[in-house]
């Protein structure tokens, strides 16, 4: 898998570290969720929509991000889409899983707006495959006004790292913080390193 999603990526300074970059950028009908022997308007279910300009916006700031993780340090950041691998062939699910196994860090970006059902479902899943180890991998970072029982859970339940952010630059300065961490303790042995020779 990492070399699948090297080989659909351009080259970078450090193109054997990955980074699996996330945030809720789709959107779904969230009764489809409820199984079929449960009357939906018997649960309470949060808003799981955003419109088409919100949706753009968000994939717009996702590309920023990776954008500038690409520049500075120069880390092989993407996205789920960008490895282009057919749902028919893997569910997005399963990709999630399978992009944050191959990955030296896993971002969440939650901005203040979107589909949070969404992103906490695939937080949930990715989370709970990993070891506490890899679980160090993982940074939740979430705009001010973003605030649920779901993202105080993560630091909770899973030990993963939850930071907020003001505005953009507040949370390129944050990833880039944790990435350059996770990097130095790759290179220094605190962390197993992870490189696309394993075979991953």
């Amino acid at each position: 898998m990492r070399a699948r999603i090297k080989s659909s990526l351009g080259e970078v300074a450090y193109g054997d570290f990955l980074v699996y970059l996330m945030g809720p950028y789709t959107t779904f009908d969230v009764e489809k969720l409820v199984p079929d022997s449960v009357d939906p308007a018997a649960v309470s279910l949060p808003a799981a929509r955003a419109d088409d300009d919100e949706l753009d916006e968000m994939m717009a700031t996702l590309r920023r991000v990776q954008g500038r993780l690409r520049e500075n340090p120069g880390v092989n950041a993407f996205l789920a889409v960008d490895p282009e691998i057919p749902l028919s062939e893997m569910d997005a699910a399963s990709q999630s899983i399978a992009f944050a196994r191959a990955s030296n860090a896993t971002l969440f970006v939650v901005p203040g707006l979107g589909d949070k059902l969404g992103v906490g479902m695939e937080v949930g899943s990715v989370l709970e495959d990993m070891d506490e180890t890899d679980r160090e991998r993982v940074l939740f970072a979430h705009e001010d006004a973003v605030s649920s029982a779901m993202i105080r859970s993560i630091g909770q339940r899973w030990d993963a790292r939850v930071v907020s952010y003001a505005d953009e630059d507040e949370l390129i300065v944050a990833v880039r913080q944790f990435v350059a961490d996770l990097m130095n303790r790759e290179l220094y042995g605190d962390l197993p390193r992870k490189t696309t020779d394993d075979g991953a």
